[in-house]
């Protein structure tokens, strides 16, 4: 069983920064992918960053120059680091491992973590 737990949402002005943390445990392949999504109220999920083990990233547009997505792969922890942060911005946050199988893939999701920021 494969377990995400993220961390770090908060309340922040404008501007800000803040860093998310997500811890994963269990076992699954190292040849993984990664990544952060983001739901505001009445919102779809929206795709924020990819990281690919041993790979590329990506980042939603929207993001770009301002977020940072990394992973410290011995501690299996994946992390977005925010800086200059807009009221847009603000969402629950959700962590996703995809790790492929015989059959296709397999999604794991974290429970999320709130972000909020102030004008």
């Amino acid at each position: 069983q494969v377990h995400l737990v993220e961390s770090g949402g908060g309340l922040v002005q404008a501007g800000g920064s803040l860093r998310l943390s997500c811890a994963a445990s269990g076992s699954f392949s190292s040849a993984n992918v990664m990544s952060w999504y983001r739901q505001a109220p009445g919102k779809d999920r929206d795709l924020v960053a990819t990281n690919v083990a041993g790979g590329a990233t990506n980042y939603a547009d929207s993001v770009k120059g301002r977020f940072t997505i990394s992973r410290d792969s011995t501690r299996n922890t994946l992390y977005l680091q925010m800086n200059s942060l807009k009221p847009e911005d603000t969402a629950v946050y959700l962590c996703n491992l995809v790790v492929a199988t015989t059959t296709g893939r397999r999604d794991y999701w974290g429970q999320g973590t709130q972000v909020t920021v102030s004008s």
